[in-house]
């Protein structure tokens, strides 16, 4: 999850996987899978940021696994 601003300034999480598209009009819109906008104060390059980072530490804190057959 990438914590957010609403345009009120109340700050919240958002869960990264249900975005679907992000647009700039000015404020940045977020659409998400569920067809739900939101609006937030964050810009675009900065929602693409933290979503990185989030997926970044989700897949270096999964655990390491041997992909060979017989182990």
């Amino acid at each position: 999850m990438i914590e957010v601003t609403r345009l009120n300034g109340k700050k919240f999480f958002l869960n990264a996987d249900l975005i679907k598209t992000l647009e700039s009009a000015p404020d940045t819109i977020v659409t998400l899978t569920t067809g739900e906008k939101l609006m937030i104060l964050e810009k675009i390059d900065t929602v693409i940021e933290r979503t990185v980072e989030y997926r970044k530490k989700l897949y270096t804190e999964l655990p390491r696994t041997s992909l060979r057959t017989g182990d």
